[in-house]
């Protein structure tokens, strides 16, 4: 099962859990008012698993494609790995399914405070358009997961400030209602 908790501020390695002392769990109905989706899968039979089978149909994921993040799998590793460690929102839902090894995606809540949720193989989570996020390895230092689309892939990250753009304004009506 998927575990969350707010966030330190160390400046310690991104990789560290970073958890706050005394810890801070956050449930997946708090993660849902966010707008995250989780959902957890049999990823030793996902190219045959009814499930996501059904998944990718009702939510018309119509691309995907596996990326392996280790220092000898990924061109360009470290530059990645700080990329993708940039906070950053993207137009459209960011759709990730762990196939094998753990790591990290930060979110921000309402009150702009980071929310760390551990992924691990099985893992799948949505996050909705227009909420800042982050992610980066565990100490594990590998991941391969799937990444999945609603048509043709848009790998753009909109780094923060981007709350002009109109999927973040359509995220943070989402949270007002949510709030309601």
């Amino acid at each position: 099962m998927v575990e969350a908790w707010y966030m330190d501020e160390s400046p310690e390695d991104q990789r560290a859990p970073h958890r706050l002392r005394p810890n801070r769990a956050v449930s997946l109905e708090e993660l849902r008012r966010l707008g995250v989706v989780y959902r957890k899968l049999d990823a030793d039979n996902y190219e045959t698993d009814p499930c996501l089978k059904e998944i990718r149909r009702a939510e018309n994921y119509s691309w995907m494609d596996i990326i392996t993040i280790h220092k000898d799998k990924l061109p360009n590793y470290e530059e990645k790995i700080k990329t993708f460690y940039e906070e950053h929102l993207h137009l459209d839902d960011e759709i990730r399914y762990i196939l094998d090894g753990s790591g990290y995606f930060d979110v921000r809540d309402k009150d702009d405070k980071w929310i760390r949720i551990s992924m691990e193989k099985g893992d799948m989570i949505t996050l909705p358009a227009g909420i800042y996020h982050r992610f980066t390895l565990d100490e594990s230092n590998y991941i391969k997961a799937m990444r999945l689309f609603v048509g043709e892939p848009v790998w753009t990250p909109y780094n923060r400030p981007a709350d002009d753009l109109p999927a973040r304004k359509q995220y943070m009506k989402f949270l007002a209602e949510e709030a309601q």
